[in-house]
């Protein structure tokens, strides 16, 4: 489903991609994952999506984020918003749909093909959207968690959809265990 002519861009929403591979039980090796998509066309632009803390004086996902920005990802970040719920639990929300969906929509126009890492079922118009430009949309998500990671509709509208768990052997590494894993994509849940 990939030409070596065409221009790529990845879309990578942190915090779904995070918990699709954790329910897969491995971490995505961003190094691999870059040169993995650099192989299979021209890429011109890898972004990543994800909320950070800002009143934490150390946040476990800033080594992450400063890793991917000197490594060719362009980082889109915004603050997340901390509320207490119904049952007094402290909550953290941090939602990029709106963003990433924006610099898609602006993009479009430069690029062939799309490679948006999510599952979450609010792209299906985005996705719609850029096959109406003439932009194809590969998605990468799992159905072989439980419950799946893919939203049905999101999956039906790709133009190609792409197991996660197959790039295990390619983008993958074993979880850290202990102080490393410290839920480091939760925050966008």
């Amino acid at each position: 489903m990939f030409y070596k002519d065409e221009r790529l861009a990845l879309f990578i929403d942190g915090s779904n991609l995070y918990a699709a591979a954790k329910a897969l039980g491995f971490d995505i090796d961003y190094k691999l994952l870059r040169q993995e998509f650099v192989r299979r066309g021209k890429m011109l632009r890898a972004f990543y999506y994800t909320a950070l803390l800002e009143n934490d004086d150390y946040s476990p996902i800033r080594p992450l984020v400063d890793w991917l920005h000197y490594n060719g990802f362009t980082m889109v970040t915004k603050p997340a918003k901390e509320y207490t719920d119904s049952q007094g639990r402290r909550k953290v929300k941090g939602n990029m749909d709106i963003e990433l969906t924006v610099d898609a929509m602006e993009l479009a126009p430069r690029i062939d093909h799309v490679v948006l890492f999510s599952g979450d079922g609010d792209f299906r118009p985005l996705v719609e959207s850029l096959q109406r430009q003439g932009v194809r949309v590969s998605v990468v998500s799992t159905i072989r968690s439980q419950p799946p990671m893919i939203a049905d509709e999101l999956r039906r509208q790709a133009d190609n959809f792409i197991e996660l768990d197959e790039l295990r052997e390619v983008i993958g590494r074993p979880p850290r265990h202990g102080s490393g894993d410290n839920n480091v994509e939760a925050v966008n849940a």
